[in-house]
């Protein structure tokens, strides 16, 4: 899940993009990528592929696909999306709109029913800039403040609390200064007045104030204080792009801190050998992808080849991607696959069970693959 700020930014396990064209302050995904499903903003639009047991990709049904199916409503005014474990938030004209599980509120809708379309999130019609969704929650930035809706138990709402709300809740002390917000398993992260601040479970150091307590309420990352430019949340890791460089921190017993080593960090590391050109990050379930001088380069688990470098071999170090060598706009992470706008379309590359790469296909990739009709409007 990776959202940026001011400018164009991925999202992954829930990862996000600036809108469309990436020309808006917003940020959230032009693809977003959940734990098995897929969503692009086409043309002001959305399509969804993949998992679609709980509603997810929006279209009136509970039928995966293989390829894309556009959300039901939503043909116009979206500028960001994010997907979350087995549920979707779109921006909308400035407002909120969710759809798929929401057995704990989080499609803030002040109810616990599942959606197969969009509906409103209660009180949020206007500006929001920003949206992230993660395992069973949901955060957005509106107005320079943040809230939070969903499920509680480690305090990822940021309220002082561990009570799930099916409505969105104001964070404690984020009312202003908030610019892009990401969501993990039970973790989220925002970038505040140029720094980071995070919330939520802290078992592995996912919240990167050197501690492995959970905290209900925000807490600073250690030493990203100023000149963050974007953030991602995986399972159970963050990263941040940091003065052109990318870190990370949290859980890595496979390399997915790209440090080239597999200890859990409770403070930002140097990912090896990115220290300038990195323009996106996005965290999936156990492995990091980020746009590099318009490359892509991932590193972590690799079992499903969502590495994307015609392997199954993982890595605790960076390795490019094969065939997208530059242009890449925007990058996601789901849980076991990896999915960009490069090339002039959608490509995905890594498991593909319920149709994640959205290549009319259940076979898994090594290497990226052209997602079916989605060639242009991305």
């Amino acid at each position: 899940m990776l959202f940026r700020s001011n400018w164009c930014a991925a999202v992954g396990f829930a990862c996000l993009c600036c809108g469309g064209s990436g020309g808006t302050t917003t940020s959230g995904g032009a693809v977003a990528s959940g734990s098995s499903h897929t969503c692009a903003i086409e043309n002001g639009g959305v399509k969804c592929w993949g998992w679609n047991g709980e509603g997810e990709l929006g279209n009136n049904s509970t039928t995966n696909s293989l390829v894309p199916v556009s959300v039901t409503g939503l043909a116009s005014g979206v500028t960001a999306i994010s997907a979350g474990s087995d549920h979707t938030c779109a921006i909308v004209d400035g407002g909120v709109q969710c759809w798929g599980y929401n057995g704990y509120g989080q499609l803030g809708n002040n109810s616990t029913m599942d959606s197969d379309v969009p509906v409103p999130v209660a009180s949020l019609t206007s500006g929001v800039t920003s949206i992230g969704a993660g395992e069973d929650h949901t955060c957005a930035v509106v107005n320079g403040g943040v809230q939070c809706w969903g499920w509680n138990h480690y305090g990822q709402l940021g309220n002082n609390s561990n009570a799930d709300s099916h409505v969105p809740v104001p964070v404690t002390n984020l009312a202003s200064g908030a610019t892009a917000i990401v969501a993990g398993f039970g973790h989220t992260c925002a970038i505040v007045d140029g720094g980071v601040q995070c919330w939520g479970v802290n078992q592995s150091g996912e919240l990167g104030n050197n501690s492995t307590m959970n905290s209900s309420i925000p807490v600073g990352v250690a030493a990203l204080t100023n000149s963050v430019e974007a953030i991602g949340a995986g399972r159970d890791h963050t990263c941040a792009i940091f003065n052109g460089g990318a870190q990370c921190w949290g859980y890595n017993a496979n390399g997915q801190l790209g440090n080239n080593s597999t200890s859990e960090a409770h403070v930002p590391v140097q990912v090896s050998g990115l220290k300038s050109g990195v323009m996106e990050i996005a965290a999936g379930g156990e492995h990091t992808c980020a746009i590099v001088s318009g490359g892509v380069q991932c590193w972590g688990t690799n079992a499903y080849g969502e590495l994307g470098n015609d392997s199954t071999t993982g890595s605790a170090v960076p390795v490019s991607v094969a065939s997208i060598t530059g242009g890449a706009k925007a990058i996601a992470a789901g849980d076991s696959y990896t999915c960009a706008i490069a090339n002039g379309g959608a490509e995905c590359w890594g498991y593909n069970g319920e149709g994640e790469l959205g290549n009319n296909s259940t076979t898994s990739s090594q290497v990226p693959v052209p997602v079916s009709g989605l060639t242009s409007g991305l």
